[in-house]
Order: C-alpha cells, then sequence, then structure tokens
C-alpha cells in the first residue's frame, strides 16, 4: 500500500482458490436454507412446519440483502472504481430482497419465495463472471455455482409446498 497527497495504490494478489473463511462463511449460512426446507417438508401442515418455512424464507431476505452489500463493498475495491454492472447488481438484489422481506412480512410467500429464487439465481449466474471480469474475487467462480444451489434448491423446495 503506497499512501500519495491524492489517494492510496493497493496492491492485491487474489487466489484462485476459495480461502478457508469463505467455506465456512458460504457454506455455513446455506444450512439453515436446507434445514428449514427439511424441517417445513417433514413437518408440513403443523405449526413447526410452517414456522420452519416462514424463518426460511426470512432467513433468504436475510442472506439476500447481506450479498447485495458483499456486492457493494467488492465495488469499493474495483480496479478503476465502481462499474455499472456492479451497482445495478447491488441494486437489483437489493431492490429483490427488500421486496421479499416485505412480502413475507405481509403473509405472501409464493411471490416472496419467487423473489428470492430470482435473486439467488442471479447470483449463481453472475458472481462468476463477474470474478472472470474482475468485479468480485476470483474464487467467486468456484464458490458461488456450488454454494448458492443449496439456496436455490431450498427455496425451491419451500415454494412447491407453498404451491
Amino acid at each position: 500500500m503506497h499512501d500519495r497527497p491524492d489517494g492510496r495504490t493497493l496492491r492485491v494478489t487474489e487466489p484462485r482458490a476459495v480461502p478457508w473463511l469463505s467455506i465456512v462463511f458460504g457454506y455455513g449460512p446455506m444450512l439453515p436454507f436446507a434445514a428449514g426446507a427439511l424441517v417445513a417438508w417433514g413437518w408440513r401442515g403443523t405449526p413447526l412446519g410452517q414456522v420452519a418455512a416462514a424463518l426460511t424464507i426470512l432467513w433468504g431476505c436475510a442472506i439476500l440483502l447481506f450479498l447485495s452489500g458483499v456486492r457493494r463493498g467488492v465495488s469499493f475495491r474495483t480496479e478503476g472504481g465502481a462499474t455499472v454492472a456492479q451497482i445495478a447488481t447491488m441494486i437489483g438484489l437489493f431492490s429483490l430482497g427488500f421486496a421479499a422481506l416485505v412480502l413475507a412480512t405481509l403473509d405472501r410467500a409464493v411471490p416472496a419465495l419467487v423473489l428470492l429464487l430470482l435473486g439467488f439465481t442471479a447470483i449463481a449466474i453472475l458472481d462468476p463472471i463477474a470474478a472472470r471480469r474482475g468485479e468480485a474475487p476470483l474464487f467467486f467462480a468456484r464458490l458461488r455455482p456450488v454454494q448458492i444451489p443449496i439456496a436455490i434448491l431450498s427455496l425451491a423446495a419451500l415454494l412447491a409446498l407453498a404451491l
């Protein structure tokens, strides 16, 4: 790192391998999706199943909102400044997450799940592309295609249950 009167120059080396903390904090938050879907299906039609489904939807909203912030945070360190794609993706993910949260609080599980599925699918597709373009860490290209489908499948299971 070099400080200059007009700013700071950073030199960063990124690994292609997924760092162990990103494995822990990448896959750990996916476990409540799978557990929630399993409990919702295993106890479907019961109060426990309904609570599990509702909490999993809220968890999905929280994680999608968090991931929108991750996208914005990464843009602060993008060479040349934030790109239009980074900002548009952040706004899109945040909008989907917040709208899903509003719908979930209004007891509108099906549209909330559809929005969450759109958001997580976008992450699974766009993060590897962003990694290759230098708009996200390189390891996102390896992490996201394996990590995010856990959420997608769990949310799809909840949608099937709700329909």
